[in-house]
């Protein structure tokens, strides 16, 4: 498998004009899957997304949803009595504003069993997560699937971690930042937004942030801020990659995942972490410039089910 990613894909309620609400399905690290399946092969290998989902209708709608784009599903756990987390977007003066009912959701559960953790990240050649995957954990099972990544690294295959940085999903900001660090200890690609490690960390400057990240464990960190530079810091050097100004923002949402999303497919490919950050910056560039978390791209349609195999055909 060329990449899995771990955590929560949920049920995303758009809209609400008239009281009309879009359904679909959506999740910080889903997202990052999706875009990076847009600089990847399916002939090279599959892609794969772990969670936990229940055995209800919604769930079966879910995994028929990944199993259309190519993404498999075989090592997703099925709990009976659980359900899917729901999250509704509505426009609030002129912004867009979340709830969410998540505290029971069945991706809660993704790493009650050793076993099956183990067995869904066997064979892959990277393997992704997320501090939202680690929020939504109990500190058992935050330990349970750090140990589970620690062998998988062992074993040869790279992390990439993204902190995402929800501090309404922990407990304590103390126990936060400690899961966050022990993440990175671990990770071989750090992705860190700067606003946020800023306010959590006191980084002075996206530099600074870097190198924590660095100091912690993480061989390679490319630290986004925004519409500001890239600061990525790989093998002792640090680079920093400006960002081309976006012809034009519609939705910011699911931004810095489109830009994990090229980012990684980028290194999968053996482009130098400089490339990659400007595939990054490309794919971001293309998301939000239209609605929504996870738009429709071109690429992506060799890995959907129906798609003739085979490879890409450049010519």
């Amino acid at each position: 498998m060329q990449l899995l990613a771990i955590g929560e894909c949920m049920i995303e309620m758009s809209g609400g004009q008239d009281g009309c609400w879009r359904m679909g399905f959506a999740g910080d690290t889903l997202n990052t899957l999706w875009y990076a399946r847009a600089g990847l092969d399916p002939a090279e290998g599959p892609v794969g997304y772990f969670t936990a989902l229940g055995t209800d209708g919604f769930s079966d709608r879910i995994v028929a949803f990944l199993d259309k784009a190519g993404i498999a599903t075989g090592a997703i756990r099925r709990i009976p009595d659980r359900r899917p987390g729901l999250y509704m977007i509505e426009q609030r003066d002129g912004d867009r504003a979340f709830t969410y009912w998540r505290d029971t959701s069945a991706a809660r559960a993704l790493a009650d069993d050793e076993a099956v953790l183990r067995t869904a990240m066997r064979d892959a050649r990277m393997i992704y997560l997320s501090g939202i995957t680690l929020a939504i954990l109990p500190a058992e099972g935050r330990a349970r699937l750090l140990d589970a990544l620690r062998a998988a690294r062992e074993g040869g295959a790279r992390i990439a971690f993204d902190p995402n940085i929800r501090p309404a999903l922990w407990s304590d900001e103390a126990g936060m930042r400690d899961a966050i660090t022990a993440a990175a200890a671990i990770s071989d690609i750090a992705l860190p937004s700067f606003d946020d490690e800023a306010r959590w960390f006191g980084d002075a400057d996206p530099a600074a942030c870097a190198r924590r990240y660095a100091a912690a464990g993480a061989g390679e960190v490319a630290v986004k801020d925004g519409a500001g530079p890239v600061t990525l810091l790989s093998e002792g050097e640090t680079t920093v990659m400006p960002v081309p100004p976006a012809v034009k923002v519609v939705d910011a949402t699911g931004a810095g995942d489109s830009f994990n999303g090229g980012y990684l497919a980028a290194r999968l490919n053996g482009a130098s972490p400089v490339e990659a950050a400007r595939a990054g910056t490309v794919m971001a560039a293309r998301v939000i410039a239209a609605h929504g978390a996870i738009i429709d791209l071109p690429e992506t349609r060799i890995w959907d089910r129906d798609a003739p195999k085979g490879g890409r055909d450049d010519r």
